[in-house]
């Protein structure tokens, strides 16, 4: 389980929530939703433990992620807003130069099939810089297939993909959940209703809003 207990996140010198208590149990899918800057994308940042919490506590499996990080990472993947690939580097060697960082090899057969899964079949060997911004956004998503996560926290995961890609990720992380898997992000897009599926709106949890 993922617990934020009472959390408040800051970006730079703006406080923009405070008092946030959240539970997150395998089989959920969370939409955190608000208004833009709101503080979704800094929320993702602060759960995934690339920013530290102003107050309170992320807690992975009744643990403090700030002092037992290590279990927390490996049980995770994270796909930012952006992508967070290297432009001189191919697709493929992209996923394997992500993979090593975390201590994770695949073979070459399940790093194609990965991209073939997102769309990307024919576009294994081609240089980042190269690709679209949705075909990028794609290997960044192909980490899903790849990485065993436990739990994902995905922020705007479908940016600049055309709506077969959505409807593809839409399913792929409905199967997740439905795996006993979790799902944290954010998005602009209309979610269908689905078992499992809820929304956590942050407005009450701006302090301006709160008062």
């Amino acid at each position: 389980m993922l617990i934020l207990d009472n959390v408040a996140v800051r970006r730079g010198e703006e406080c923009l929530l405070v008092g946030l208590d959240l539970h997150l149990c395998p089989g959920q899918m969370l939409q955190v939703i608000g208004a833009n800057g709101a503080g979704k994308t800094s929320l993702l940042a602060a759960v995934a433990g690339l920013l530290p919490c102003e107050q309170g506590r992320v807690l992975w499996a009744g643990e403090d992620i700030a002092v037992r990080r290590e279990p927390y990472a490996a049980a995770l993947t994270y796909v930012g807003h952006a992508p967070g690939l290297k432009a001189a580097l191919s697709a493929l060697e992209n996923l394997e130069f992500l993979l090593a960082l975390r201590g994770l090899k695949r073979s070459r057969a399940q790093l194609q099939a990965a991209l073939e899964e997102v769309g990307l079949a024919g576009e294994a060997y081609s240089p980042l810089i190269r690709l679209s911004a949705g075909q990028k956004r794609r290997v960044a998503l192909a980490r899903l297939r790849l990485e065993d996560s436990l739990l994902w926290i995905l922020d705007e995961p479908f940016t600049a993909i055309d709506r077969q890609g959505v409807a593809a990720l839409e399913e792929r992380m409905a199967g997740h959940a439905a795996a006993g898997g979790m799902v944290l992000f954010t998005t602009h897009h209309a979610m269908p209703e689905r078992a499992g599926l809820a929304e956590l709106d942050l407005t009450p949890y701006r302090p301006g809003d709160a008062a």
